[in-house]
């Protein structure tokens, strides 16, 4: 359908999604002003956020209280079964046990009941941010003007609304909520560790800068392992969507061994990569284990050597074991969240970055009405390209009256879909002026300039939804009633009601449970439905046979008649009875005027006429 030069932006780019995985290891390029938008969203959930910090801190607090606790009940059973021993009788107190457990229960629950209820609340805010941000895309995405999406794929775009608010949202839910929780652990350990013994905490702190060196040893090579596993896993769900979605033209081919030797290139080196990233990253566990180990064999020497000193009892060397425990995991935590977060900075970056592109120029505030709008259109030198140095329409003038119908014909790249995508302003024009009953398109909001449209393109737009919805799209007001009597006129009444379900039946994601031809007709049933002001048939028969175009046509007539329409056709054949034929070129009109009067000129148009009947038929051939 499209006539115009302008970059593409193929499908293709959805099975990679752009930037949109996450490796670990990938970092924004302004990391803090990036976490201050971020931070920006949360502002209104701000209590919410103090509240999530304070049990945060609590759930940690309990828990590490619980250690200490437990230290006292071990010593007091220790000294009662030494006392046995040296048989002085059995010291132990049973009640100040009992009731230490009890107290080492409650605090338990009540560290299990703040950090349920923290990551409740942690989980609404996230989602509630999330759904903010996905809103706010959505919004953004209806406000771009269409040369945005020409030079990005489609899954640059879809990567915003999934996997990058999903990557900024699990972080929140997640990542952020054990990260306070790490830090409030590591603080209380820390000091619950110097409540027992300044010398057993020195000596358990030298083990740190041993775990960073071997933490940073592995995820320097790692993050460059996960890099290349997303990397390669774009290649692999890009090949495999690209095969998936044109798998008749990959048979018709002959691509399938081709298909399957690029396949298998880029799975291989999508294993290796993530072998290599899975193994480094498996073996943090493991070192941070050993490192741990050999804290607890210091711990314990020491811890036993000051026991026999009396310096500290025998329940604090038990609690102080635990708390090494303790320690050593949520520094690992930290370490792997602040890689985390580098990440989601990236992903978030993406997200405002869109959000801040330029957007199309507002509507004006007391716009013209489209109620009233007879039909008559005036394009006055109408200059455009899509970019700046590839003009494509150049010095476009013409006056269609009202009623008219338009025909626009001309070779491939002439411009004649550019000048209906600038009628509907999906594009603004560079210079000159397209005008409307006299009011220039730029008087109406978009919305209202559209409504004053119909169009029915060579290129079919159905969605997942019933054939009575489908017909429906945009004239959401009429009845059942209303729709069957457009899918009449539009001649597809008898083939819906052929179909399983009639009306009711769902079209699937594709609309591939119909015929080209049968998809083309309920366009045409919408824009009947939709009673413009003013037509646009882009090719609009191409996809029908002969018998049904026939009908078609004379649908179309009947709709046409006492209407504005601009008829884009390669099939000279179909436009004899336009009013007026504007002969396209390069971006200018080299003639116009009736079918008979150009072909009296024996000129342009003559020429593309009789080159269609050279081989008879008067098919256009493709």
């Amino acid at each position: 359908m499209s006539e115009e030069q302008k970059p593409s932006s193929h499908s293709r780019g959805m099975g990679r999604f752009g930037g949109g995985m996450n490796a670990p290891g990938e970092k924004a390029k302004d990391f803090g002003g990036t976490l201050r938008q971020l931070l920006h969203y949360a502002d209104q959930y701000l209590p919410q956020m103090i509240a999530v910090l304070v049990l945060a801190a609590g759930s940690s607090a309990f828990s590490v209280i619980g250690p200490k606790m437990l230290g006292k009940v071990t010593t007091k059973l220790y000294e009662g079964l030494i006392a046995y021993a040296m048989r002085t009788g059995l010291l132990t107190d049973f009640k100040y046990i009992a009731n230490h457990i009890l107290f080492l229960v409650g605090l338990y629950l009540l560290s299990a009941l703040f950090a349920y209820i923290q990551g409740y609340v942690m989980s609404g805010i996230s989602m509630k941010i999330a759904y903010q941000l996905r809103k706010d895309v959505t919004e953004k995405i209806n406000r771009m003007p269409l040369r945005y999406f020409d030079s990005r794929t489609h899954g640059e775009v879809l990567s915003l609304v999934t996997n990058d608010i999903d990557t900024v949202a699990q972080t929140l839910n997640q990542s952020m909520t054990q990260l306070i929780t790490s830090v409030a652990t590591i603080v209380g350990v820390l000091i619950m560790m110097l409540s027992i013994s300044f010398l057993m905490t020195a000596a358990t702190l030298l083990i740190l800068p041993l775990s960073a060196f071997l933490l940073a040893s592995i995820m320097k090579p790692a993050q460059k392992q996960f890099r290349q596993q997303q990397e390669y896993l774009g290649h692999v769900n890009g090949q495999v969507e690209e095969n998936y979605a044109g798998h008749n033209v990959v048979q018709a081919f002959n691509g399938e061994a081709k298909a399957v030797e690029t396949f298998k290139g880029y799975n291989k080196k999508l294993y290796e990569s993530a072998w290599a990233s899975q193994f480094l990253s498996g073996m943090m566990m493991p070192i941070m284990t050993f490192v741990g180990n050999l804290g607890y064999v210091m711990v314990c020497i020491l811890g036993g050597y000051l026991a026999v000193k009396k310096a500290v009892t025998v329940g604090d060397v038990q609690a102080f074991i635990q708390y090494v425990r303790q320690f050593t995991q949520p520094i690992a935590q930290t370490a792997n969240i602040m890689n985390t977060l580098q990440s989601t900075a990236a992903a978030a970056e993406r997200v405002f970055a869109f959000l801040a592109e330029e957007e199309e120029t507002p509507d004006p505030e007391s716009p013209a009405l489209p109620d009233s709008v007879r039909g008559i259109v005036d394009f006055e030198n109408v200059r455009f390209g899509y970019t700046e140095d590839k003009i494509i329409i150049n010095d476009f003038t013409c006056k269609v009256h009202e009623g008219q119908s338009i025909a626009i014909v001309g070779p491939t790249g002439a411009g004649k879909s550019t000048i209906i995508k600038l009628l509907m302003r999906f594009y603004d024009i560079n210079s000159g002026d397209i005008l409307i009953d006299g009011r220039s398109i730029r008087d109406y909001t978009r919305e209202g300039l559209r409504s004053i449209f119909g169009m029915v393109l060579q290129d079919t737009w159905l969605y997942n939804a019933s054939i009575l919805d489908n017909i429906r799209y945009g004239s959401f007001d009429k009845s059942d009633e209303q729709v069957m009597a457009a899918a009449k006129a539009a001649h597809c009444d008898e083939f819906i009601r052929a179909l399983p379900d009639g009306y009711h039946m769902m079209l699937n994601e594709e609309a591939s449970n119909l015929s080209q031809g049968q998809k083309q007709l309920l366009t045409i049933a919408r824009t009947v439905l939709s009673d413009p002001k003013i037509l646009i048939l882009d090719e609009a028969t191409s996809s029908v046979d002969t018998r049904t175009e026939v009908m078609i046509q004379k649908a179309m007539d009947a709709l046409m008649k006492d209407r504005t329409s601009f008829v884009i056709a390669h099939r000279l054949s179909t436009i004899r009875g336009a009013n007026m034929i504007l002969v396209m070129k390069d971006g200018d009109i080299v003639e116009q005027g009736s079918h008979d009067e150009l072909l009296a000129k024996n000129g342009f148009y003559a020429n593309l006429y009789q080159s269609q009947f050279e081989n008879g038929g008067g098919e256009e051939e493709e």
